[in-house]
């Protein structure tokens, strides 16, 4: 990978994490959390959002190919499966 892709793509996954920190910071303040524990309960969020998107982001591409492949046919004669 170029030097500068690898770059661009740091700088975005830091965006993404400091976004998922902020919401997070942002709900545990609402919900009226004060002092330190602001901070433990951002962290907590954050990593559980984290969790659910590395498990989420996975399935959906596998859900998607298994459509994919269910629907459609790789033969050029065959007509694919209709759903109705």
């Amino acid at each position: 990978m170029f030097r500068k892709t690898k770059n661009i793509l740091i700088l975005l996954s830091l965006i993404v994490l400091l976004a998922i920190a902020l919401v997070s910071l942002g709900i545990a303040y609402a919900g009226g959390i004060r002092g330190i524990g602001l901070l433990g309960v951002c962290f907590f969020f954050t990593g559980g959002v984290i969790v659910v998107l590395a498990q989420l982001i996975p399935a959906g591409i596998l859900l998607s190919s298994f459509m994919g492949t269910a629907f459609s046919s790789f033969r050029r004669g065959e007509m694919p499966i209709r759903a109705t």
